[in-house]
């Protein structure tokens, strides 16, 4: 799979690998897959950011870093870093405040499977009785014409990358909203019509649709009552709730007198 942010990929591996950075992006399960979650980027896909797996995979590799096991080579001997740990570094970065646990439990090596089902390896290993959690150096580390390589670092900065992009849009956004103050009705029309098309960025898509359902039942009023001659007069109000309870893409607005 190719898509935009793939060049970005390519170019960090380059800088990396200099002549392996093919090989490394042909053959490494872990960059495969970071490349399909990264999909998102620069193109305004419809679906979501992808942070809950990006981020299980993210601390546990800049715990590894941290710890210098890219260096050293003795991540055998390691304890294994801690769920509370991991947790709260997930929730400090950006787009991760409302993060779950699922993604480092289970969910992320579920997706791994699915997407590469021969692939010997899962990415996260797990130690129940301790919830210490290591992440599999069988696909950090790779042997290109008897070199050893180390991708820990690249998959950092992959993943920095993405998160500047995602945030960049997220900014530029902003910016377009403040800029529409100042258009004339029609343009106004035009450019909301556009953040509501298929390929606009979910996260976008929510707000703005919410926005203007809000708009629309903003002067509307109901009338209710047990009694004909004892009717109460309401008036229309929609709110967006701050969590969801199902992983299925859904959007959940509660209207509500």
């Amino acid at each position: 799979m190719e898509h935009e942010f793939t060049k970005k990929i390519n170019e960090i591996l380059r800088n990396n690998f200099g002549d392996f950075s093919d090989t490394v992006f042909l053959e490494s399960p872990i960059i495969q897959y970071l490349n399909i979650k990264t999909k998102s980027a620069s193109k305004g896909s419809k679906s979501r950011g992808s942070f809950a797996n990006l981020y299980a995979i993210y601390v546990l590799i800049e715990d590894y870093i941290s710890q210098g096991f890219h260096k050293t080579g003795k991540y055998t001997e390691y304890e294994g870093a801690s769920f509370t740990n991991l947790f709260k570094r997930q929730r400090e970065l950006p787009f991760g405040q409302k993060l779950q646990n699922h993604a480092l439990n289970h969910r992320m090596n579920q997706e791994f499977k699915k997407y590469f089902p021969i692939c010997e390896y899962i990415p996260i290993l797990r130690e129940l009785k301790t919830n210490r959690y290591w992440f599999n150096e069988n696909l950090i580390k790779m042997k290109v014409d008897e070199k050893d390589l180390n991708l820990s670092e690249a998959i950092i900065q992959i993943i920095d990358a993405y998160v500047e992009t995602k945030k960049g849009a997220f900014e530029n956004f902003i910016r377009f909203c403040e800029r529409a103050q100042k258009l004339a009705e029609k343009e106004i029309i035009e450019f909301i019509g556009s953040l509501v098309e298929p390929t606009v960025d979910a996260r976008i898509f929510e707000i703005v649709s919410y926005s203007i359902l809000k708009y629309y039942y903003h002067n509307q009023n109901i009338y209710w009552g047990f009694e004909i001659d004892k009717l109460q007069e309401d008036t229309l109000k929609l709110y967006k709730t701050g969590r969801t309870n199902a992983n299925d893409g859904g959007i959940d607005f509660v209207l509500r007198k």
